[in-house]
């Protein structure tokens, strides 16, 4: 067997092998045929991970390795709940939740059994070149250091703060410069939640603002600089890494995985005196600790050849258990219960219900 590697838009990866197994002749509802292959897109922090899966599972059973494409998680999203059929993915990779609005979206293009399945954990780091200084950074030091606006008299007014130390004394005297990822990651709308969000809450002005106008409240804590100090890289977080080898000065932001597998070029910041470690965020001590999910449509199963046999891998305990191929990738496994029931849920084909909000 061989297995093919092509780079294409959207890093996508595609591995070719020989022969999985068809449940069904018959395409998805709504038409454009059937493909020969799974196809998965979204969220580059699962991305290293499907792909993994996909090489496995192709290994094992035969047949086309699953295409996977690195869009982000809310690009997955689109692209996923675009329609039903073979010009649409079987599987959305996402480091986060599905929202409301993802959801109905997906219900109105008539993608209606929708099955989410949670891989893991992760933590998003904040992370720096070996030879750069060490941080040890609190949330609302990332808020001040990274909101478009922050408090000022009576009001609010644009972020100047263009050094470290200037956040916060004690802090290096370092310029502010993160590369982090685009509004279409997952990773970046988990920062904003867990890091900005919940650093604006501790600031008064924005804890009476929140009290007041919970909406006003994440629009202010939501929105990163566009000055310069932020700059958005892309979709691929090894980029990100690369970068700040050439820069020591500079901070990066993407998961936990891409630091587990740089650690000669970089180290992560403490964040509230707690390092990223597959410890901490297994056990939610590390602040900034996420889950990880995939979601397929239930109507493909049977129809896209191997999307069960990927489904099957992906929660298999050689894969995400505990000691599993992925955990050395940098997934956080979950407790042995929780990765029970999501092995049920795949077996079952549990449809999700809508999300709250």
């Amino acid at each position: 067997m061989k297995t093919a590697l092509y780079l294409a838009a959207g890093a996508a990866l595609v591995l070719s092998a020989c022969g999985q197994k068809t449940e069904g002749a018959k395409a998805p509802s709504g038409g454009g045929g059937t493909r020969a292959q799974v196809w998965a897109a979204g969220s580059s922090t699962v991305f290293p991970f499907a792909t993994r899966v996909a090489e496995n599972v192709a290994r094992s059973g035969g047949g086309k390795a699953a295409r996977v494409e690195s869009l982000g998680t809310g690009g997955g999203f689109k692209l996923f709940c675009g329609g039903t059929g073979s010009d649409f993915p079987d599987i959305a990779n996402a480091s986060r939740p599905m929202k409301k609005s993802e959801y109905d979206k997906c219900v109105a293009a008539g993608v209606t059994d929708i099955v989410e399945i949670k891989i893991g954990y992760d933590g998003i780091v904040v992370a720096n070149d070996k030879k750069g200084p060490t941080y040890d950074l609190h949330r609302e030091q990332l808020y001040r250091a990274l909101a478009a606006e922050v408090p000022s008299g009576s009001g609010f007014a644009p972020n100047a703060a263009k050094t470290w130390d200037a956040v916060a004394p004690g802090l290096p005297k370092e310029a502010i410069l993160i590369y982090g990822p685009p509004p279409t990651s997952g990773t970046r709308d988990a920062f904003t939640e867990l890091a900005m969000e919940k650093g604006a809450e501790s600031v008064p002005a924005l804890a009476a603002l929140k009290k007041a106008n919970e909406d006003d409240f994440k629009a202010k804590s939501h929105t990163i600089r566009s000055d310069g100090v932020w700059i958005d890289s892309g979709e691929n977080d090894n980029a990100i890494v690369q970068t700040l080898e050439k820069t020591p000065h500079s901070l990066g932001v993407f998961g936990y995985s891409f630091l587990e597998n740089n650690m000669d070029k970089v180290k992560g910041a403490k964040i509230e005196g707690v390092a990223p470690t597959f410890e901490t965020i297994s056990s939610g001590a590390y602040p900034l600790s996420r889950s990880l999910f995939i979601y397929v449509k239930k109507s493909n199963v049977g129809v896209t050849p191997g999307l069960r046999e990927f489904l099957d891998g992906f929660v298999s305990d050689a894969a995400t258990g505990k000691g599993g191929y992925l955990q050395s990738r940098g997934l956080i496994p979950l407790p042995a219960a929780d990765h029970d029931a999501q092995k049920a849920v795949v077996k079952d084909l549990k449809v999700m219900t809508a999300p709250a909000s």
